[in-house]
Protein backbone atom coordinates (compact mmCIF):
# COMPACT_ATOMS: atom_id res chain seq x y z
CA UNK A 1 0.00 0.00 0.00
CA UNK A 2 1.22 3.43 -0.77
CA UNK A 3 2.25 5.90 1.77
CA UNK A 4 -0.09 8.89 2.03
CA UNK A 5 2.85 11.08 0.42
CA UNK A 6 3.68 8.60 -2.37
CA UNK A 7 -0.20 8.51 -2.66
CA UNK A 8 0.19 12.18 -3.06
CA UNK A 9 3.38 12.21 -5.23
CA UNK A 10 2.00 9.77 -7.96
CA UNK A 11 -1.29 11.72 -8.34
CA UNK A 12 0.81 14.56 -9.19
CA UNK A 13 2.61 12.93 -11.25
CA UNK A 14 -0.68 11.35 -13.28
CA UNK A 15 -1.87 14.96 -13.22
CA UNK A 16 1.01 16.94 -14.44
CA UNK A 17 1.67 14.29 -17.34
CA UNK A 18 -2.28 14.89 -18.23
CA UNK A 19 -1.51 18.44 -18.61
CA UNK A 20 1.57 17.82 -21.52
CA UNK A 21 -0.20 15.43 -23.13
CA UNK A 22 -3.45 16.97 -23.32
CA UNK A 23 -1.97 20.59 -23.35
CA UNK A 24 -1.10 19.11 -27.26
CA UNK A 25 -3.43 16.70 -28.08
CA UNK A 26 -6.55 17.58 -26.19
CA UNK A 27 -8.93 15.55 -23.78
CA UNK A 28 -10.91 13.06 -25.98
CA UNK A 29 -7.78 12.22 -28.08
CA UNK A 30 -5.89 10.99 -25.10
CA UNK A 31 -6.55 7.47 -23.22
CA UNK A 32 -5.72 6.93 -19.82
CA UNK A 33 -3.01 4.15 -20.42
CA UNK A 34 -0.78 7.04 -22.38
CA UNK A 35 -1.01 8.96 -19.39
CA UNK A 36 -0.15 6.64 -17.00
CA UNK A 37 2.93 5.80 -19.72
CA UNK A 38 3.83 8.93 -19.82
CA UNK A 39 3.33 9.14 -15.69
CA UNK A 40 5.47 6.04 -15.29
CA UNK A 41 2.83 4.20 -12.88
CA UNK A 42 1.19 0.93 -13.43
CA UNK A 43 -1.77 0.68 -15.60
CA UNK A 44 -3.73 -1.20 -12.97
CA UNK A 45 -3.55 1.93 -10.32
CA UNK A 46 -5.42 4.35 -11.69
CA UNK A 47 -8.57 3.57 -10.10
CA UNK A 48 -6.64 4.40 -6.67
CA UNK A 49 -5.94 7.64 -7.31
CA UNK A 50 -9.42 8.43 -9.67
CA UNK A 51 -12.62 6.96 -9.27
CA UNK A 52 -13.18 7.37 -13.18
CA UNK A 53 -11.90 9.54 -16.37
CA UNK A 54 -14.47 12.09 -15.59
CA UNK A 55 -13.18 12.56 -11.89
CA UNK A 56 -9.88 12.66 -13.17
CA UNK A 57 -10.50 15.45 -15.47
CA UNK A 58 -11.98 17.08 -12.99
CA UNK A 59 -8.68 17.33 -10.62
CA UNK A 60 -6.91 17.53 -13.33
CA UNK A 61 -8.19 21.24 -14.12
CA UNK A 62 -8.55 22.22 -10.55
CA UNK A 63 -5.19 21.58 -10.60
CA UNK A 64 -4.02 23.48 -13.75
CA UNK A 65 -6.49 26.70 -12.29
CA UNK A 66 -4.32 26.14 -8.81
CA UNK A 67 -0.98 26.64 -10.39
CA UNK A 68 -2.38 29.57 -13.10
CA UNK A 69 -3.95 31.52 -10.38
CA UNK A 70 -0.99 31.71 -7.63
CA UNK A 71 1.21 32.39 -10.74
CA UNK A 72 -1.24 35.29 -11.78
CA UNK A 73 -1.37 36.27 -7.93
CA UNK A 74 2.91 36.19 -7.96
CA UNK A 75 2.29 38.77 -11.00
CA UNK A 76 -0.42 41.17 -9.89
CA UNK A 77 0.64 41.43 -6.19
CA UNK A 78 3.87 42.76 -6.77
CA UNK A 79 4.73 45.02 -4.16
CA UNK A 80 6.08 48.50 -5.20
CA UNK A 81 4.34 48.54 -8.91
CA UNK A 82 1.82 50.97 -10.06
CA UNK A 83 -1.47 48.27 -10.83
CA UNK A 84 -0.92 49.75 -14.88
CA UNK A 85 2.35 47.49 -15.04
CA UNK A 86 1.08 44.59 -12.65
CA UNK A 87 -2.00 44.36 -14.82
CA UNK A 88 0.62 44.35 -18.44
CA UNK A 89 2.90 42.35 -16.79
CA UNK A 90 0.49 39.59 -16.90
CA UNK A 91 -1.00 40.58 -20.44
CA UNK A 92 3.16 40.12 -21.02
CA UNK A 93 3.23 36.34 -19.95
CA UNK A 94 -0.05 35.56 -21.58
CA UNK A 95 1.37 36.72 -24.98
CA UNK A 96 4.56 34.93 -24.37
CA UNK A 97 3.12 31.18 -22.98
CA UNK A 98 -0.51 31.61 -24.39
CA UNK A 99 0.55 31.31 -27.81
CA UNK A 100 3.58 28.80 -28.26
CA UNK A 101 2.70 25.74 -29.93
CA UNK A 102 4.68 23.98 -27.16
CA UNK A 103 2.68 25.23 -24.13
CA UNK A 104 3.46 22.42 -21.67
CA UNK A 105 0.28 22.63 -20.23
CA UNK A 106 0.15 26.02 -19.69
CA UNK A 107 -2.71 26.62 -21.77
CA UNK A 108 -5.27 24.06 -20.99
CA UNK A 109 -8.44 26.44 -21.11
CA UNK A 110 -7.13 27.43 -24.53
CA UNK A 111 -6.95 24.33 -25.71
CA UNK A 112 -9.51 22.27 -23.81
CA UNK A 113 -12.68 25.03 -23.07
CA UNK A 114 -15.12 24.31 -25.84
CA UNK A 115 -13.85 20.72 -25.95
CA UNK A 116 -14.89 19.70 -21.93
CA UNK A 117 -17.59 21.86 -21.48
CA UNK A 118 -19.64 19.20 -23.75
CA UNK A 119 -18.11 16.60 -22.21
CA UNK A 120 -18.13 16.83 -19.01
CA UNK A 121 -20.46 18.31 -16.70
CA UNK A 122 -17.54 18.46 -13.65
CA UNK A 123 -14.82 19.85 -16.30
CA UNK A 124 -17.03 22.60 -16.87
CA UNK A 125 -17.74 23.62 -13.69
CA UNK A 126 -14.31 23.56 -13.07
CA UNK A 127 -13.21 25.61 -15.91
CA UNK A 128 -15.99 28.21 -15.07
CA UNK A 129 -14.74 28.30 -11.18
CA UNK A 130 -11.06 28.86 -13.03
CA UNK A 131 -11.90 31.61 -15.47
CA UNK A 132 -14.34 33.12 -12.86
CA UNK A 133 -11.39 33.23 -10.22
CA UNK A 134 -9.08 34.78 -13.27
CA UNK A 135 -11.65 37.92 -13.99
CA UNK A 136 -12.04 38.33 -10.53
CA UNK A 137 -8.28 38.89 -10.45
CA UNK A 138 -8.70 41.29 -13.02
CA UNK A 139 -11.41 43.07 -11.77
CA UNK A 140 -9.25 43.43 -8.50
CA UNK A 141 -6.18 45.23 -10.52
CA UNK A 142 -8.23 46.99 -13.11
CA UNK A 143 -10.23 48.60 -9.64
CA UNK A 144 -6.54 49.35 -8.24
CA UNK A 145 -5.59 51.16 -11.32
CA UNK A 146 -8.27 53.14 -11.35
CA UNK A 147 -7.88 54.02 -7.71
CA UNK A 148 -4.39 54.73 -7.69
CA UNK A 149 -4.10 56.67 -11.41
CA UNK A 150 -2.13 54.42 -13.34
CA UNK A 151 -5.61 53.48 -15.50
CA UNK A 152 -8.03 55.26 -16.96
CA UNK A 153 -11.10 53.53 -17.96
CA UNK A 154 -14.56 53.40 -19.11
CA UNK A 155 -17.14 52.09 -17.29
CA UNK A 156 -16.66 49.79 -14.45
CA UNK A 157 -13.93 47.33 -13.61
CA UNK A 158 -15.67 44.11 -13.81
CA UNK A 159 -17.24 44.70 -17.72
CA UNK A 160 -13.87 45.83 -18.37
CA UNK A 161 -11.99 42.52 -17.28
CA UNK A 162 -14.77 40.45 -18.60
CA UNK A 163 -13.90 41.81 -21.50
CA UNK A 164 -10.27 42.00 -21.45
CA UNK A 165 -10.26 38.05 -20.74
CA UNK A 166 -12.51 37.25 -23.71
CA UNK A 167 -10.58 39.17 -26.27
CA UNK A 168 -7.32 37.45 -24.72
CA UNK A 169 -8.50 34.10 -25.11
CA UNK A 170 -10.65 34.51 -28.22
CA UNK A 171 -6.71 35.90 -29.47
CA UNK A 172 -5.21 32.61 -28.14
CA UNK A 173 -7.52 30.28 -30.06
CA UNK A 174 -6.94 32.58 -33.07
CA UNK A 175 -3.33 32.40 -32.76
CA UNK A 176 -3.47 28.39 -32.89
CA UNK A 177 -5.76 28.52 -35.45
CA UNK A 178 -3.31 31.04 -38.09
CA UNK A 179 -0.21 30.00 -36.18
CA UNK A 180 0.54 33.17 -35.87
CA UNK A 181 0.98 35.77 -32.39
CA UNK A 182 -0.46 38.71 -34.78
CA UNK A 183 -4.24 38.42 -33.03
CA UNK A 184 -2.60 38.62 -29.52
CA UNK A 185 -0.24 41.69 -30.70
CA UNK A 186 -3.68 42.98 -31.78
CA UNK A 187 -5.16 42.86 -28.59
CA UNK A 188 -2.35 43.63 -26.64
CA UNK A 189 -2.32 47.25 -28.72
CA UNK A 190 -6.65 47.10 -27.92
CA UNK A 191 -6.03 46.29 -24.29
CA UNK A 192 -3.80 49.38 -23.67
CA UNK A 193 -5.93 51.34 -25.60
CA UNK A 194 -9.33 50.22 -23.18
CA UNK A 195 -6.88 50.71 -20.01
CA UNK A 196 -6.20 54.18 -21.02
CA UNK A 197 -2.21 53.41 -21.61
Amino acid sequence: MPTAAGSTDTRRSILDAAQRIMGHKGYAAVGINEVLAEAKVPKGSFYHYFASKDAFGEAMMKAYFQEYLADMDRILERRGSPAAERLMAYWQQWHETQSLDECHGRCLAVKLGAEVADLSEAMRLALKEGTTAIVDRLEQVIGQGSGDGSLTIAGDARSLAEVLYDMWLGASVLAKIHRDRGPLDTTMVATRRLLGL
